[in-house]
């Protein structure tokens, strides 16, 4: 029989070790004068209020420009979860311009010196505004563990009697003396007579005298007016006090010791704490309850009173506790908050302006920066319902609202998705393009027609025509519709910032209806359960999808009246699966290798040498005869009549892929080569398109090969046909990630769809 005590007894060794390295390395029990040292080596990084320190941990983490078709953003990237690996899931997808308002309050209460809002994210159900506000949580717990995030609070120390009279020394020194500074703070078992905490996390340098503390404050961080790039200091620790609770064992103390602070300062024990939501430390959520978020509640009846020094026995303490206290110098979230009546929540409108709430006699000074969440109805209710509408005219001044709408990108969609419905999720594999599908009509479901009469009359017409699903490629890609030239192309895309924000002033903004990511969820996770597919597909979605639109009555988002082709979710159905369908034409055209992507590019390359010739009036060398000769109108015409939209006019064309090459090269000046796919898209699809609809036969016969190479005929095949459906099942497992069964699912359903 094998022992395995001494592995358990060096596992735990290694451990133990790491741990108490961990802990002496990170100072966790520190004397006042031990702070004080920490403090000046560092002062800034000691004297941060709650809103410089939310918005420091942000910075540590990093930023990053995000250019897309809508415009160029900054992203926080502690919105990623990149610290914490296993949480990466649920990272934050899209939504940078509300990471831009969070991170602009923040700067706000930072310049002002107090938090004086409570910053109330709103929107749809569904749209990501607990997960924002737990993501912020979870930078301020990862930026707490690190050197550059330590935080501290204090505890009061009473060591025993007999320790202290003669029963051994003090801390690591000698025994005490009358008048010596020595510290109680490193006191260990039964030296420890009683240990208070400070219940509100108060800072340490609160227990100087104020004017003191200012002049200390002032000339270490060398705060100045609030001007760019200066460092301002908070209210709180300029002007705040210690809590009630430890003021009343301050003033027992100093009495004791005759005046003598520096007596008082020995029973105060500095001790490093980390922000936990979990823990309720530095960060606390409060639900929509009834009951009020704090109280107080009397110490000295749940302890010995011989346990506390003489000086202390006849106070009644008395401790504040509830959500408001946990909270303290960090984060405090309050949930679906306009669920509660007003009542409850009522002392929010003198607490978010001077951070001051009185319970009992008893008054709290509190550094937290306040933030909620609530969704459009429960806000429009109170803006317009005539009893609650006077009350929160005068909550309003006191809210920084930010508008979370859902996700316009599909994209952006899809990476929820991706991220969260995995294979060991579901339990089955996860085909291609199975999210993109669901992506694809829960951002249709949330578009809004635009309004033609924002723009200028030469472009109402372009932007009055826009579908849906032009809309939505516009959005993502900045992919212009076949049907326009090339000049109202780059026009349009040239309005696409305005049109992403055109109702961004709207109470009925783009982004407030349509399907929710919850919902999108819980229609992947059935479709994954479907009998009728082994894997979860895109067909499979697209039936759950059709679910969905026929239980509407449980979906009021998918009960708004169309307009001209916007807000029809069972048409979007049809309109995804027709884009599926192409996709997987491509695809699987693609992996037959009938015509490469090398050859287009090089018939596209061959028409844009004649049309750069014939735009500059030169002639080109004929590389058989070796004669110049001019620009071939016959060549032009050809490719123009597969690739050229219909009503364009040639020379204007010509010229303006000239001018579109142009743009491209100084825009891009260190690119190697010019990328025409990634210039003309469109053009380049036309151009696939005609090859592949002049080889339709050949293509089905192809699919046919392949679909009896998946079923049990496959005997039927000769060698080299079954050699050709063998390399093209491998491309399309290696390229696109298809199995044998999905493949088989998605061949078939192009065949019955498009090819019989």
């Amino acid at each position: 029989m094998i022992d395995h005590r001494e592995d358990a007894r060096r596992f735990l060794g290694a451990v133990g070790s790491a741990v108490k390295g961990t802990y002496s390395e990170q100072r966790s029990l520190l004397s006042f004068e031990e702070y004080l040292e920490v403090f000046l080596a560092a002062p800034r990084a000691q004297a941060r209020g709650a809103a410089q320190y939310l918005r420091d941990a942000l910075d540590h983490f990093g930023t990053e420009e995000i250019s897309a078709s809508v415009g160029t953003f900054r992203r926080w990237r502690a919105f990623d979860l990149g610290f914490e690996p296993g949480a990466r899931a649920w990272r934050v997808a899209g939504h940078e311009e509300v990471q831009q308002s969070l991170y602009r309050a923040l700067s706000n209460f930072v310049r002002l010196g107090r938090v004086n809002k409570l910053v109330l994210l709103h929107g749809p159900n569904g749209s990501a505004k607990s997960s924002i506000l737990q993501v912020l949580t979870r930078a301020a717990e990862a930026y707490s563990h690190l050197p550059a995030g330590a935080l501290y609070r204090y505890n009061w120390v009473f060591p025993s009697e007999k320790r202290v009279r003669g029963g051994g020394p003090v801390g690591f020194g000698p025994a005490p003396t009358a008048g010596d500074p020595s510290t109680f703070a490193h006191l260990e078992g039964d030296a420890i007579e009683a240990r208070l905490a400070c219940p509100l996390k108060d800072h340490p340098l609160l227990l100087l005298p104020r004017e003191d503390r200012r002049s200390l404050l002032e000339k270490s961080c060398k705060a100045g007016a609030a001007q760019e790039g200066d460092f301002v200091l908070s209210d709180y620790l300029l002007e705040g006090q210690p809590c009630a609770f430890c003021q009343q064992i301050w003033t027992a103390l100093l009495g004791a010791h005759h005046g003598d602070m520096l007596q008082v300062l020995r029973h105060v024990q500095v001790e490093r704490f980390y922000v936990s939501g979990r823990y309720q430390q530095g960060a606390a959520t409060v639900e929509p309850q009834l009951r009020v978020d704090a109280d107080v509640r009397q110490v000295t009846a749940d302890r010995s009173h011989a346990a506390l020094p003489p000086a202390l026995q006849s106070l009644a303490l008395l401790e504040p506790w509830g959500p408001l206290v946990a909270a303290n110098r960090g984060i405090l979230d309050f949930a679906d908050l306009l669920k509660r009546p007003p009542e409850a929540f009522k002392y929010l409108l003198g607490f978010a302006e001077t951070a001051r709430v009185s319970l009992d006699g008893v008054l709290l000074d509190l550094d937290a920066v306040l933030v909620g969440s609530t969704n459009e109805e429960q806000l429009a209710g109170y803006q317009e319902h005539p009893e609650l509408r006077d009350f929160f005219r005068s909550f309003q001044g006191r809210l920084e609202l930010v508008r979370v709408p859902y996700l316009r990108r599909f994209s952006q969609e899809r990476e929820i998705y991706d991220a969260q419905i995995s294979r060991s999720a579901v339990g089955k594999h996860i085909a291609p393009h199975a999210t993109e599908v669901a992506a694809r009509w829960a951002v249709l479901t949330r578009l809004k027609k635009p309004v033609r009469d924002r723009y200028a009359l030469a472009v109402r017409p372009v932007i009055d025509g826009l579908t849906p699903p032009e809309k939505l490629r516009l959005y993502d890609r900045g992919e212009a519709p076949d049907r326009l030239t090339l000049a109202q192309a780059k026009e349009l895309r040239k309005l696409l910032p305005d049109l992403y924000g055109e109702s961004d002033v709207y109470p009925h903004y783009e982004g407030r209806t349509g399907a929710s990511a919850r919902e999108i969820k819980t229609a992947l996770y059935n479709a994954a359960q479907s009998q009728n597919h082994r894997c979860l597909t895109p067909l499979a979605v697209l039936e759950e999808l059709s679910a969905l639109c026929r239980d509407a009555s449980l979906h009021p988002s998918l009960r708004e009246e169309v307009v001209d082709g916007y807000h029809d979710p069972a048409a979007f159905v049809h309109e995804v699966e027709g884009w599926y369908l192409d996709l997987l034409d491509e695809e699987i055209r693609d992996a037959m290798g009938l015509v490469s992507e090398s050859q287009y590019r090089e018939l596209f390359g061959r028409y844009v040498t004649q049309v750069s010739h014939w735009v500059k009036g030169e002639r080109i060398r004929n590389r058989i005869t070796g004669v110049d000769e001019p620009a071939s109108e016959e060549r032009m015409v050809e490719f123009e009549g597969i690739v050229m939209p219909g009503g364009e006019e040639r020379a204007g064309f010509r010229r303006a892929i000239i001018s579109a090459i142009g743009a491209f090269r100084l825009d891009h000046p260190d690119a190697p080569e010019i990328d025409l796919h990634a210039i003309f898209p469109d053009l380049f699809r036309r151009l696939r398109d005609h090859y592949h609809e002049e080889r339709k036969r050949q293509l089905r016969r192809s699919k046919e090969h392949l679909l009896q190479f998946l079923s049990d005929d496959r005997a039927a095949l000769d060698e080299r046909t079954l050699r050709q459906v063998a390399d093209t099942l491998e491309r399309m497992r290696s390229r696109y990630g298809y199995c044998e069964h999905c493949a088989q699912e998605a061949i078939l359903f192009l065949l019955q769809r498009r090819y019989e």
